[in-house]
């Protein structure tokens, strides 16, 4: 146990005795998942703690005799503690988007305690449609084969699409592990053809087919490089043209400054990167310019693969993006 473990239980404990008087010590530590010995420990700490002065008046009163000798709890003097703390609406927000998308990357037991945690959070704080989260995951049967090939650690045979889709190859790899950058789902995986570890973008894996092999030793997993995302603290800002300054009406903005010919430049916090793609290949050419270049880096391959596609479908020469 931590101190900082202790002090969110204690946080928890006053309200929770407040409203049981006369709670027996071993309810009480059933309560909080802990030992007899650890509730009378934090009694202890809890009846020096206090308002500002610690006068007698000012600290919270707890019967200690009553506690270690008749086994009850008696706690008076805390009405500023009536209630558990609860969270902001930035820190209900931030815990259904990581919820959310660990529901998007897990499959089974995992899934489903996320996505019942989410909705129990979603009702709790009223957030249900003020949250929209959209992530690149893939299929969820590939998302599982390659789960089941790295816990039980076998090579398998990928079919996978390259960034054009016009490409596809058939690499055999000893996959390690599953990562998320900027919204997209990540395999790192050791390529038997490169000798060298590889990411392979999950929606673009076709197929997955185990090859009976036991995977190699290759040293620990690289970290992914930090995304924009990461980077920026997930704060963009848009130089728009007037004709795209709409936006500022419809999503909340940290800060406008106008700007030539009726355009404007504009601050966002952005929970998911893939709003932000979404946003981009909406406004197109309305959008002057990025900040980060990087965070533009997504919605410019989408904008592309798009447009080879049509060729690959139609013919024809595609305009540049």
């Amino acid at each position: 146990m931590t101190s900082q473990d202790q002090v969110a239980r204690l946080l928890a404990m006053v309200p929770y005795l407040r409203a049981h008087p006369g709670i027996g010590v071993a309810q009480a530590a059933a309560a909080f998942d802990i030992t007899k010995r650890q509730l009378l420990a934090d009694l202890n700490v809890l009846w020096m703690c206090g308002l500002p002065g610690g006068l007698p008046d000012d600290l919270i009163e707890i019967d200690m005799d009553a506690a270690t000798s008749e086994g009850v709890i008696h706690l008076s003097n805390a009405d500023y503690l009536s209630r558990p703390m609860r969270f902001t609406p930035d820190e209900a927000v931030s815990l259904l988007v990581a919820l959310r998308a660990v529901a998007e990357m897990t499959t089974g037991p995992s899934r489903a305690a996320a996505r019942s945690a989410a909705e129990k959070l979603s009702d709790a704080t009223g957030q249900q449609d003020l949250v929209w989260l959209s992530v690149s995951t893939g299929d969820d049967r590939i998302r599982e084969l390659l789960t089941a090939a790295i816990e039980r650690r076998q090579r398998v045979h990928l079919t996978y699409d390259g960034a054009a889709r016009g490409t596809t190859s058939y690499p055999d790899v000893d996959p390690a592990g599953i990562q998320m950058r900027d919204s997209i789902a990540y395999l790192q995986a050791w390529s038997l053809e490169r000798g060298d570890w590889r990411t392979y973008r999950i929606d673009r894996i076709v197929e997955v087919v185990t090859t009976g092999q036991p995977v190699d030793d290759h040293g620990p997993i690289p970290e992914l490089p930090d995304g924009w995302f990461d980077q920026s603290d997930g704060e963009v800002t848009l130089e728009l043209t007037a004709g795209a300054t709409w936006v500022i009406d419809y999503y909340p903005a940290r800060g406008v400054a106008a700007g030539p010919d009726g355009g404007a430049s504009v601050r966002f916090a952005v929970a998911d990167p893939a709003w932000l793609d979404s946003l981009l290949l909406r406004l197109g050419d309305q959008v002057r310019s990025v900040s980060p270049e990087s965070a533009s880096r997504a919605a410019t391959a989408a904008a592309r693969e798009a447009i080879e596609r049509t060729e690959l479908l139609f013919g024809g020469q595609a305009s540049s993006v």
